[in-house]
């Protein structure tokens, strides 16, 4: 598996992409990483929840808050195609501060200081 061999790899790491099929398998990846002692970064909060080091991007919550005022035009009858375009424009850094420690590394504070949130 990819995983075992960067794990063999000093200074490796893996970066779980925004991919439905990464998403699903994300258990089985992080159980790996952690069994080889790979840090993982994704994209996704619930990743650092379930183990990875950390992840950065788009604040999900944000993006479902911001979407009923779409449901609500479109139910109210507007069509979909008039609707702009939206990009996220919230974004959260998360960090696994456990995760850190089991993979024997340090982080300074000023890092953590940063964090929208630090899992422990």
């Amino acid at each position: 598996m990819a995983v075992s061999e960067l794990g063999r790899d000093p200074g490796s790491g893996l970066i779980a992409a925004s991919d439905i099929f990464i998403v699903n398998a994300r258990k089985t990846i992080l159980k790996s990483a952690e069994k080889y002692r790979v840090p993982v970064v994704s994209p996704f909060r619930q990743f650092v929840v379930e183990g990875s080091l950390m992840s950065y991007g788009p604040d999900t919550a944000d993006i479902f808050r911001r979407s009923s005022g779409y449901v609500d035009r479109i139910l109210k009858g507007e069509a979909p195609g008039n609707l702009p375009v939206q990009s996220p424009n919230k974004f959260e850094l998360v960090f696994n501060l456990t995760t850190a420690k089991a993979l024997g590394l340090s982080v300074q504070d000023s890092f953590l200081q940063l964090a929208d949130e630090v899992v422990e």
